[in-house]
């Protein structure tokens, strides 16, 4: 995907009804500080787009981001901040749960998760959440360059196990810092949405 247009067209807070877009949609979800932000950003080449914090918790909306006037890229509240309140949580979760239901045009979900950690219970309950919901979730390790090249596959195997994924499962390792990954994440979305190569 070459990238020509990029726009923050809707954000939804917890009362906001979703809106019935007319174009596919991917989301993103990961738990807070997992560099989902940064992410979309890379993928959209744009700087800051997309708010990075090193607070977390900070995306407590769901952003649809209009790429190319063809696709949204959007971006769920991050899950799991431990200083939130029950209630907050609960918010958020309401929130992911409504999207995933009502979204008629979502074709598929992003989960993020650190490359350095075995995946958190959260993390778990994240996946078998989607799963759940009757998505299969493709796997963005992200913060990548903060391990050594060497133990990459060891740290992807972790996660598969750990998360318990599907054996035919895809996961992309993802440095904000670098951006490897991004074209094999673009390239995927690319041949997903039946865009020509390079198009859009």
């Amino acid at each position: 995907m070459v990238i020509k247009s990029v726009s923050l067209e809707t954000v939804c807070g917890v009362t906001s009804k979703l809106p019935a877009t007319d174009k596919p949609e991917v989301a993103f979800a990961g738990k807070s500080n997992v560099g989902k932000s940064s992410l979309i950003n890379g993928l959209m080449n744009r700087k800051a787009l997309a708010r990075t914090s090193a607070q977390p918790g900070k995306t407590q909306t769901i952003n649809y981001y209009n790429i190319n006037d063809c696709m949204y890229l959007v971006d769920l509240p991050g899950y799991g901040y431990a200083k939130a309140s029950p209630r907050e949580k609960e918010k958020w979760g309401q929130m992911i749960e409504n999207y995933l239901h009502t979204s008629k045009q979502l074709q598929a979900v992003f989960l993020l998760v650190d490359i350095r950690h075995e995946p958190s219970a959260n993390d778990r309950q994240m996946y078998e959440w989607v799963v759940y919901q009757g998505y299969h979730p493709i796997i963005i390790a992200t913060k990548l360059d903060k391990i050594k090249r060497s133990q990459v596959l060891k740290h992807i195997k972790m996660i598969r196990e750990g998360l318990g994924v599907k054996s035919d499962t895809l996961v992309f390792p993802y440095s904000a810092q670098t951006k490897q990954g991004r074209e094999e994440i673009w390239k995927f979305m690319d041949e997903m949405l039946g865009f020509e190569e390079g198009a859009g």
